[in-house]
């Protein structure tokens, strides 16, 4: 199936340099990556901003993979939590809990994107399961039932032991599946 790895938070109009969800719909698109690490640092997507092209990928019947995660400065100040939470309930408050419904929430550790870093099975399974215990404590069955991925240096090598937790439901893998022996890898691990 075909997604977008971002969407506008605008829905039509003169928005140049802008793909609407609408527009990524239309083309055939099902899925659609809101707040990826790099849409946040690079381009300054906020919270906020990440909420409201969430609530336009609903809008449009694609199906958002809500990307969260805590820079290495977060992570090493004891802040994980407190970010993901923070940009997990910024879609909350907008849209409600029951938008998360056909959504994906995706686990992304900033400092593993890229750099050949990846948390460890036991940190990422922590934060996959207090993700999910967070949505539990607002919708019990919803909780139980949301895919979170884990994205962050999904290798080969690392996947099937990723995997193997109980709270990580699947990657988001990067660089990985642009190199076929890596990805064929990852995917003989689910």
């Amino acid at each position: 199936m075909w997604g977008s790895q971002d969407i506008s938070r605008y829905g039509s109009g003169s928005f140049t340099g802008e793909i609407s969800a609408s527009m990524v719909s239309e083309f055939g698109s099902r899925l659609a990556i809101i707040g990826h690490s790099e849409r946040r640092s690079v381009f300054g997507d906020s919270d906020e901003v990440v909420a409201q092209k969430f609530a336009r990928a609903k809008q449009a019947g694609l199906m958002p993979v809500l990307c969260v995660g805590e820079t290495l400065a977060e992570r090493e100040s004891d802040q994980t939590m407190q970010v993901v939470t923070r940009q997990l309930n910024a879609v909350i408050a907008l849209n409600g809990i029951a938008s998360l419904q056909s959504a994906i929430v995706a686990y992304e550790p900033v400092w593993a994107i890229g750099t050949g870093k990846t948390a460890t099975p036991a940190q990422a399974e922590s934060v996959h399961l207090r993700l999910r215990q967070h949505v539990m404590q607002l919708d019990a069955e919803l909780g139980k039932s949301l895919p979170i991925l884990y994205g962050g240096s999904v290798k080969a090598a690392n996947s099937a032991e990723l995997f193997s937790m109980p709270n990580i439901d699947g990657g988001l893998i990067g660089g990985a599946s642009l190199v076929a022996d890596e990805f064929l890898g990852i995917w003989r691990a689910l």
